[in-house]
């Protein structure tokens, strides 16, 4: 064996165990996200649930219940906003990993001929693990679920600064605060449905 060819069986050593630890760690990154995703949903649910509870137990107070509505909502408003960012941001990290791993994957299934058969899986019918992903699946994300239910207390809000704020007759209120929260769902799904396409575009190999 020359010395060119023991040069190049150990970078290619080197490669692989380099390889095989950056697939570890980007199986950390991806389990890191979904952690963060569930627990940031978690936290905004159950603060809405709590407001919620408050706004009951204040319920028998004119006052003090308008005053916890305008405050509470509106705070809860925000914080769904900001968790439905950030569970796209989750999104986005995750399809990047799962591309990254795909290209090691790829790499080590390519070393010998029986590779593609034990490590690649799926097939455009089946999917990945068993699981098709087409245009709408996008819709049944968490981000989608804490932006459905974000959207209907934006609505809520409308409907009651309209008819407690300005005097407006329930049904014009609903209807108007119904049609806001159709239009922010409208909105945050276009949001979301961009930043998950680009971050599924097809990717090169690694270092490309």
């Amino acid at each position: 064996m020359t010395e060119s060819t023991e040069t190049a069986s150990a970078d290619l050593t080197t490669l692989h165990s380099a390889l095989a630890t950056e697939q570890m760690v980007l199986q950390s990154v991806a389990t890191a996200t979904i952690g963060e995703a569930g627990g940031r949903s978690t936290i905004y649910l159950s603060t809405l649930s709590s407001g919620l509870v408050a706004l009951g137990f204040s319920a028998s107070t004119p006052g003090l219940l308008a005053t916890l509505t305008f405050t509470l909502l509106p705070t809860i408003f925000m914080l769904g906003w900001f968790t439905v960012v950030r569970l796209v941001d989750n999104t986005v990290e995750n399809i990047a990993v799962r591309h990254r791993m795909e290209n090691i994957r790829a790499h080590f299934a390519g070393l010998h001929p029986s590779g593609p058969a034990l490590l690649v899986s799926g097939d455009a019918r089946t999917g990945e693990y068993g699981v098709r992903y087409g245009r709408s699946s996008f819709l049944f994300t968490m981000a989608s679920m804490v932006a459905a239910v974000n959207c209907v207390l934006g609505g809520a809000l409308i409907a009651l600064a309209l008819s407690v704020g300005l005097g407006l007759p329930a049904l014009s209120a609903q209807l108007a605060g119904a049609a806001v929260g159709f239009a922010l769902l409208v909105a945050t799904l276009a949001y979301e449905r961009r930043r998950i396409r680009g971050a599924s575009l097809p990717h090169g190999p690694i270092g490309r």
